[in-house]
């Protein structure tokens, strides 16, 4: 079950900017990514399947489909954006 709730973070993560860097991701950020990838895992397996993560792509999936998400997901999406952010100005992601 861990290893499933870090795949989702790390997915979420990986959608939010276009690369990782090489800097640890913070406890409030990890946190929160997880929660948001439990809110939209099933948006994303039911509406990007084929969508690799990374370079942003399973966010903009998601912002495309958004008429077709869950409406927890459709929540979710602004929080998404803001952890985008959040995780720039932690240097987690690049600018």
């Amino acid at each position: 079950m861990a290893r499933h709730q870090s795949m989702h973070a790390a997915v979420l993560l990986a959608t939010a900017a276009p690369t990782l860097a090489q800097t640890p991701v913070p406890a409030p950020i990890r946190s929160e990514a997880t929660a948001l990838a439990q809110l939209c895992r099933a948006d994303y397996e039911r509406l990007c399947p084929g969508v690799r993560p990374g370079g942003g792509r399973i966010l903009a999936c998601l912002q495309r489909q958004v008429p077709n998400l869950s409406p927890a997901c459709a929540r979710a999406m602004p929080r998404a954006q803001a952890l985008e952010q959040k995780a720039k100005a932690a240097g987690v992601l690049p600018n």
